[in-house]
């Protein structure tokens, strides 16, 4: 589900990258930090993926920290997230297939797991590029768009190579979902 967010955050810079002439120079230094930052953060529990700043609120005045060198920056702002949610409809991009089910990509989540058992009449063909076939040739195929439906999504703190993630359990039993377009056919 997408939403906007109205957060406050310390932004930390580094004093001789301010202008003390120039507020727009320093609100643009602060503005770019903030950016990097969240970039870095990713996504929060909380609030999910941070997908775009839309407003910057208000640049409160800065604190020298305890290193003499930063300056701490107070600074308001609206973002627009994106957090999965049970029962919500997506779509996705195959990126891994073995013969337990596949692993999808959806936006900036990397980790959909559709399992063999939530892929009703498809079957497992083993090869040099396996994949899942059904009886009427639908394909689930490294690179297909699939449409599913969000079983459970949890919030991943650390675990091996993940790091501060959602990850989703997924199917595709219902009506108007699966297989979307191939890896070599053109979205509409």
């Amino acid at each position: 589900m997408f939403s906007e967010v109205e957060l406050v955050r310390g932004v930390v810079v580094l004093a001789e990258k301010l202008d003390k002439d120039s507020a727009v120079t320093s609100r643009s230094v602060i503005t770019t930090q903030l950016l990097e930052d969240l970039l870095r953060e990713k996504a929060s529990k909380d609030h999910g993926y941070f997908l775009k700043v839309t407003a910057l609120k208000m640049i409160g005045k800065g604190q020298i920290s305890d290193d003499s060198r930063k300056m701490l920056f107070p600074v308001a702002f609206s973002c627009r997230t994106f957090i999965p949610c049970q029962g919500e409809i997506l779509e996705g991009v195959v990126r891994h297939v073995h013969n337990l089910g596949v692993i999808i990509r959806c936006g900036p989540l990397n980790y959909a797991f559709l399992s063999a058992r939530k892929m009703p009449n498809y079957h497992y063909v083993d090869g040099m590029n396996p994949f899942f076939l059904r009886d009427d040739l639908a394909k689930i195929d490294k690179e297909v768009v699939v449409r599913f439906r969000v079983l459970q999504a949890r919030w991943i703190e650390k675990s091996r190579e993940m790091r501060k993630e959602f990850v989703m359990v997924v199917s595709i039993v219902g009506d108007s979902l699966g297989p979307v377009c191939g890896p070599h056919e053109s979205d509409l």
